[in-house]
């Protein structure tokens, strides 16, 4: 008498089977949302910065030495709103001031910069 072999596979290494399938696609999934995080947000940055320059840009236009204090003004960019403040501060040489622009969007801070302005 010859036994047959039973053909296929066990219940088992199917859940094995489906189970790596499925961290695998978690995975992919997770990778995925980062990315697409990772792009938001620089495309954020890029319109935020491109509204800091040039609120910094106006301000060296002006050929006036900036008063001290904070101003806030909006900008929009790329069918985005923020909202950027100007925070001019004195140096200890009379003649430079400083002014740090603040740009924030509705979810909170998004970039600084700042630059030295002088008298003329």
């Amino acid at each position: 008498m010859s036994r047959k072999r039973p053909h296929g596979f066990t219940l088992v290494e199917v859940l094995v089977a489906l189970a790596i399938t499925a961290i695998a696609l978690m995975a992919g999934a997770q990778a995925t949302g980062a990315l697409m995080r990772n792009a938001t947000r620089q495309s954020e940055v890029l319109l935020a910065h491109l509204c800091a320059e040039n609120a910094l840009v106006a301000v060296r236009l002006s050929r006036q030495m900036p008063a001290i204090g904070d101003a806030v003004q909006s900008c929009e960019q790329g069918g985005e709103r923020f909202d950027v403040t100007l925070a001019v501060r004195p140096t200890p040489n009379p003649s430079f001031r400083r002014v740090d622009a603040q740009v924030r969007s509705g979810t909170g801070p998004v970039l600084r910069l700042s630059t030295i302005v002088g008298r003329r």
